[in-house]
């Protein structure tokens, strides 16, 4: 077994939807980085867990709808960079679009994705601290998992 940093990995964020949700599909588009990212988080399907509990015998459990999760990148805001301007703007958006994502590990492998972005706060802490951003961003589609090269 092996592991990998995460020093090096980059999210990336395209207006464009793939053709098919597959590798093909997602490798066709194209992505502008978001610059200035400090942590992109923990993200993956997850599944509600129904319940119940007859009057005899055990609690019966099963798996009910998915959620594919969200992202809370932490970010350095930075005004000039096109991939956050496109962030901004898609956490603006008022109709709901899905953009499409990249996110391209340490080790060349990537995750792809579509989901909505649901705002751009800033954060200002103190005298020392960097203005930083904490965007959400709702996974509406499952995550495609490419191997590294």
């Amino acid at each position: 077994m092996t592991s990998t940093t995460a020093a090096g990995s980059t999210l990336a964020i395209s207006a464009a939807h793939p053709a098919t949700q597959n590798e093909a599909g997602y490798e066709a588009l194209t992505y502008t980085e978001i610059g200035q990212i400090e942590k992109i988080g923990a993200f993956g399907a997850t599944f509600n867990k129904v319940e119940f509990t007859p009057l005899k015998g055990p609690k019966q459990k099963h798996k009910g709808s998915v959620d594919y999760g969200s992202l809370q990148p932490t970010m350095a805001h930075d005004d000039e960079d096109a991939g956050q301007t496109l962030l901004r703007t898609a956490g603006a958006d008022a109709t709901s679009t899905l953009y499409s994502f990249e996110v391209t590990l340490a080790d060349g492998a990537k995750r792809y994705f579509e989901g909505r972005v649901f705002g751009y706060p800033e954060s200002v802490d103190g005298a020392d601290t960097i203005l930083m951003a904490t965007p959400t961003i709702e996974i509406d589609t499952a995550v495609v998992k490419v191997a590294a090269p």
